[in-house]
């Protein structure tokens, strides 16, 4: 589990919990999409949002980003405001549904990224294998099934320095056996120090895969911490993640 980082001295809090997001709101006109919304992003962790459609989670990723400016509230990196525009330095986003490229070959798209970050021929091969790329080097992006686009996107990602990768219906997709090879490929990468934040609506997947829960409704935290966090906070000591979810919002 997790340690509280709220006993530890700032610098240490800043390094074990590096991101603060702290008082996001967001309006689309008269509608208000998040509602004062804060939460820490932990190094080594997966961070779980939670949330029917409509509750925000898209729209809490994309703020984060910093693909949308917000009403309210701010973005904190290392204890210092990270601006807007500064986000894509410690922090990349992978949308749902996304095929960049898609009249390149994947194997082109790969050698962009790692020649754009800066890694080396043996990186991009570890990074292509542990994801299943292989047999799909020579295809057209727009030519990919959807779990194979799925694969590339977060091989982009890991090709990327950022520490925290934002993903959004990471599993969408993949079959039970492809969704648990990725989740043992996210938490070895995350035991090494890297963070994913993942918008994820089938919770039993969520159950399986992440450290700790946001719990949106309505743009709203009604909930945040580990499954034993919040089945003490429901009462009930061995609710699914479905169970406290429904007793909290």
């Amino acid at each position: 589990m997790m340690s509280d980082t709220r006993t530890l001295p700032l610098a240490e809090q800043a390094a074990a919990a590096p991101l603060q997001v702290v008082g996001i709101t967001k309006w689309y006109s008269e509608q208000r999409a998040l509602a004062d919304v804060s939460f820490d992003i932990r190094r080594g962790e997966i961070l779980g949002l939670i949330g029917p459609n409509g509750s925000g989670k898209t729209t809490l990723l994309e703020t984060v980003a910093g693909l949308l400016p917000v009403d309210a509230g701010s973005v904190l990196w290392q204890r210092s405001l990270l601006p807007q525009h500064r986000r894509r330095e410690v922090v990349f986003y992978l949308p749902d549904g996304v095929r960049p490229w898609d009249g390149r070959h994947v194997i082109g798209v790969l050698e962009f990224f790692a020649s754009a970050f800066g890694r080396r021929a043996a990186e991009l091969d570890e990074v292509t294998r542990s994801v299943g790329l292989e047999e799909v080097l020579g295809k057209h992006v727009f030519a990919l099934s959807k779990g194979h686009a799925r694969r590339l996107m977060l091989a982009l990602a890991l090709l990327t320095p950022h520490p925290v990768l934002l993903m959004d219906e990471p599993f969408d997709g993949f079959d039970i056996r492809q969704t648990r090879e990725i989740m043992t490929l996210m938490r070895r990468i995350a035991a090494q120090g890297r963070t994913f934040t993942l918008a994820i609506h089938q919770l039993i997947d969520a159950e399986r895969v992440c450290d700790r829960f946001i719990l949106l409704a309505d743009g709203r935290v009604c909930g945040i911490g580990s499954l034993d966090d919040l089945r003490t906070r429901t009462g009930q000591t061995t609710a699914s993640l479905e169970d406290v979810f429904l007793a909290l919002t």
